[in-house]
């Protein structure tokens, strides 16, 4: 008999279909099915779920439930929702994510190094004027968090001729990477960066770690892009330093809330490129190809894949 595995979501109908269409072929011997298909008798059969966006009250239904796959790389939602409970969460980890939001930072990188957002506003009031150009050897990006997507996107730096920085929990030690940790290193760091891009998780200890004061620690003129989480900046404290001109330009794609409410101020200021959250999307493909592997195994060794540290948060 088949084991039960539910895909446990909030996405739209048709994303889900999607999900369990793919989920469904590739792991054949597995009966995947929506929550609400299951039947209260199936609730105490199942032992891993593999979830997007899920209701956390469906999820607790699971009373023998030992281990959630997620096909989201950012976990910090389930961590609080099961910060009490015995179940492991297990989050994505994907090189074609990588590789994607790699080509992202490099892409919006370029763009603020080539003062695409000079251009667009002299465009609009019709000015013909040059910015002077400086070679990327010149510039120092400095990238908060140098996990799977910092590194890559580290890398995909280092190939395009800029120097690279990095603040993360504890040392690191990757090429041609210049590591910096702990406050001070924060500190350091951003006295000397051009551009900062952040790709930290988001938990207790990072929430605005980008305030009013850290922000001020910037080199002038420097910008910023987050593709992290919304709440790693204070966006009323990030406004106040773009509106003093200590800070140039913000790339932000996540927010506190989103969709970003229609009143609010990033979305006309004119230093601020405000993106729906599309830096590096899940290759359902690819994604779904390691959570097939990571249920085959367990099936296989009775072996839980490397879990999510709740007390780190990621």
């Amino acid at each position: 008999m088949k084991s039960i595995v539910p895909f446990i979501s909030m996405l739209p109908k048709a994303d889900i279909d999607q999900w369990l269409k793919i989920l469904k072929k590739k792991l054949p011997k597995e009966r995947i099915v929506k929550f609400s298909n299951l039947k209260k008798s199936d609730y105490k059969k199942i032992d891993v779920a593999i979830v997007a966006n899920p209701n956390p009250t469906e999820v607790k239904k699971l009373v023998n439930l030992k281990w959630i796959q997620s096909v989201w790389v950012g976990v910090e939602k389930l961590v609080e929702s099961f910060k009490s409970e015995r179940v492991k969460i297990v989050r994505l980890v994907d090189p074609e994510m990588n590789r994607t939001m790699s080509e992202a930072v490099l892409s919006w990188v370029l763009y603020l190094h080539r003062d695409m957002h000079f251009y667009q506003v002299q465009q609009n009031k019709r000015v013909w004027k040059e910015a002077d150009y400086i070679k990327p050897s010149k510039k120092i990006v400095s990238i908060i968090g140098l996990g799977e997507l910092g590194s890559a996107s580290a890398a995909k730096l280092i190939e395009n001729g800029f120097n690279v920085c990095g603040w993360s929990r504890g040392k690191k030690n990757i090429r041609k990477v210049k590591s910096f940790t702990g406050e001070l290193g924060l500190k350091n760091m951003l006295k000397q960066t051009d551009i900062l891009v952040c790709l930290i998780p988001l938990t207790k200890k990072t929430k605005y770690l980008l305030n009013y004061k850290t922000l001020s620690y910037l080199k002038k003129g420097a910008s910023i892009i987050n593709f992290a989480r919304g709440a790693i900046i204070n966006a009323k404290d990030l406004v106040k330093h773009l509106n003093s001109g200590r800070i140039k330009h913000a790339v932000l794609d996540v927010f506190e809330q989103e969709p970003l409410p229609k009143t609010s101020i990033l979305w006309k200021h004119k230093n601020v490129t405000v993106l729906p959250h599309i830096s590096a999307h899940t290759d359902m493909d690819t994604a779904s190809s390691i959570v097939c592997k990571n249920i085959k195994m367990y099936r296989l060794k009775n072996r839980i894949p490397k879990s999510v540290d709740m007390v780190r948060g990621y």
